[in-house]
């Protein structure tokens, strides 16, 4: 869906306006799409607004009101889904001006190493090709859900 707060210039925008079927969830506030390859995990996935906004802080009413239980609501979504011990929420806004949050099952096989902050070192191990990505079908099976 393409917001009236579209921003050509910025890749969350372009991801959300994008007919290619990888949403998983979508209305007029939020969308919901799994991380692309390669895959950090199977599970991990991408929140983010319809509207071009930098985080929480600049959210409107509807947005403000909306977040805590549609958070909540996806969280626990993803937790059944994937079968993990919880889930983590991390959004830093350092990388776009527009607000991303990533929602991660925090698996029960992970590495000791790879647990809380450790999960962003696997996703930058992963994506610099120094990790095994999870094959897509372990994926799919997850999106498909």
């Amino acid at each position: 869906m393409k917001h009236e707060s579209y921003d050509e210039g910025c890749s969350i925008c372009r991801s959300n306006a994008a007919d290619d079927g990888t949403a998983v969830f979508e209305n007029d506030l939020w969308l919901i799409k799994h991380t692309g390859s390669p895959f950090p995990l199977a599970g991990w996935f991408l929140l983010q607004p319809q509207r071009h906004v930098q985080g929480p802080a600049r959210f409107n009413d509807e947005e403000a009101t909306n977040f805590g239980p549609a958070l909540r609501h996806f969280m626990r979504t993803l937790e059944v889904v994937t079968g993990s011990l919880r889930s983590y929420v991390v959004a830093f806004g350092e990388s776009y001006p527009h607000m991303h949050a990533h929602l991660i099952p925090r698996y029960a096989e992970l590495e000791d190493d790879e647990v809380a902050w450790g999960i962003a070192d696997r996703f930058r191990a992963i994506t610099a090709g120094e990790q095994t990505a999870v094959p897509e079908p372990e994926v799919t099976n997850i999106v498909e859900a």
